[in-house]
């Protein structure tokens, strides 16, 4: 028996002795891409702060007892508009934007640089919206919005932005190689993600053209966003597919796959766009079949290149060794970004109706990919010319922002349970039982340490950002 238990030790560590060392990683980028990725960094960042700002007023307006010193009413639906698409939608972008930068070439860079112009115009529409005037919040799913006409002005000026970024980004690529290498297999992944979002632009014209102007406001941005939602799915998780590899690598961790395989999960990975467009050429938009089947869409597509690709992470994960210096921080955020990215996916299994399980799938699902963004912002700071964050606080930071999710998931999914209702707060959540008020008490506390946490994200971000330009004012 002693026996059998010791070679079913050694298979790991002979198995991880006989992989080949691949690197997975990209060069830094050198004159304009450099300048313009650190500009979409910026934007990042600041799209951040701003969505911070608003979410202390979304989870002081959802938590007992709090909630009643709050105005919540329009202010919440407010802040939650706001919040979500500079969280999301604005961070997002801003990251893609870094990443497709180091990819790309030097070839059309003032398309970029529109592009990156428009994100910063189309950005502070939104942020100023509100305070221009009367703005009603409209809870669509994927991109809620107000009906104000500074936010609407702002959101396409944006959307313009991103499809100009995609396209730039797919006739501008960096070659890949005719020898496959670990550099290579990334660039072909973050092609890959250019393509889904090339796809995504053209099924909101698609929407745009086929959705009726008469509709009322929810059902008209429900229907108009419920096809390119869909869609840029698959790009976020080619990015952070990109990101999970990368931060392996960069953490000392010997993946247990050949270049040649990380490149075919990634063509799998995107395969499954293709079949947006005959989706929309097989129902109108506005046919409840056409909704039915982007979403299983997602559901069944989506995960075809994750699940292998996040057992190859984890096997490697599992057998390397301790982390110390820089590399540290990375490893957090890459052990963080699947965990929360693994809880909202089972989580989506659960969900039956409309109650707050459904914020607490996509916060899981979301915050995966936001864990595994800000892994690669610590990662390419020094390499972008700036300074590097302090590891002390960037050593715990994807642990306290990833442990508050997870707290407020776990609470979301407590009170989705007992049937408390999503996209409501105050009084109109009716928690009538002590069960109910637990669930919704522990979501507020996780919400608050994840607020800190991705405020220290900042911070830290900013610190480095700080320290490489004082060094340069000294020179």
């Amino acid at each position: 028996m002693r026996y059998s238990l010791t070679l079913g030790r050694l298979p790991l560590s002979r198995m991880l002795a006989c992989i080949p060392n691949t690197a997975f990683s990209l060069p830094v980028p050198v004159g304009e891409r450099l300048q313009l990725a650190r500009g979409w960094l910026i934007l990042g960042i600041l799209a951040l702060i701003g969505a911070g700002l608003f979410s202390v007023l979304l989870v002081l307006a959802r938590t007992p007892y709090v909630q009643q010193l709050v105005p919540v009413a329009d202010l919440f639906h407010v802040a939650l508009v706001v919040h979500v698409d500079l969280s999301v939608l604005v961070w997002f972008v801003s990251l893609a934007g870094v990443l497709w930068s180091v990819n790309g070439s030097e070839r059309w860079m003032g398309l970029a640089w529109t592009a990156l112009a428009l994100a910063f115009v189309g950005t502070a529409f939104m942020c100023v919206a509100p305070f221009t005037g009367a703005a009603v919040p409209v809870m669509s799913n994927y991109v809620p919005v107000l009906d104000n006409q500074a936010f609407l002005y702002g959101l396409s000026i944006l959307g313009l932005g991103f499809a100009l970024l995609c396209f730039r980004s797919m006739a501008a690529p960096s070659r890949i190689g005719s020898e496959l290498h670990g550099t290579g297999a990334l660039r072909f992944g973050l092609n890959a993600a250019a393509v889904s979002g090339a796809l995504t632009v053209m099924c909101l014209a698609w929407s745009w053209y086929s959705v009726p102007a008469s509709l009322q406001d929810k059902a008209y941005y429900e229907l108009l966003f419920w096809g390119p939602g869909h869609v840029v799915q698959f790009t976020w998780t080619l990015l952070m597919l990109v990101c999970w590899l990368w931060l392996a690598t960069l953490s000392g961790a010997r993946l247990p796959i050949s270049p040649r395989v990380a490149v075919l999960m990634f063509a799998v990975g995107l395969v499954a766009v293709f079949a947006a467009p005959l989706i929309y050429f097989s129902w109108p938009v506005i046919a409840l079949e056409h909704s039915r089947m982007l979403t299983w869409l997602m559901r069944f597509g989506g995960g075809l290149a994750i699940l292998p690709m996040g057992l190859a992470v984890l096997f490697a994960l599992a057998g390397a060794g301790t982390c110390t210096g820089a590399e540290r921080p990375l490893r957090a955020a890459l052990i963080t970004s699947m965990l929360l990215f693994a809880v909202g996916g089972l989580i989506g299994f659960a969900i039956n109706g409309s109650d707050v399980r459904i914020p607490a799938h996509y916060h899981g699902s979301i915050v995966g990919i936001t864990l595994a963004l800000m892994g690669m912002v610590y990662a390419l700071l020094p390499r972008l010319g700036f300074g590097e964050p302090v590891q002390r606080w960037a050593n715990r930071q994807p642990w306290i922002y990833g442990g508050g999710q997870l707290l407020h998931i776990i609470g979301l999914v407590w009170s989705g349970g007992y049937g408390v209702q999503r996209k409501v707060a105050g009084s109109d959540q009716v928690l009538r039982t002590t069960q109910e008020i637990a669930g919704m008490g522990l979501m507020g506390l996780g919400g608050l340490i994840a607020i800190i946490g991705g405020f220290l994200f900042v911070v830290l971000v900013l610190g480095a950002m700080q320290r490489r330009h004082a060094q340069e004012a000294v020179a």
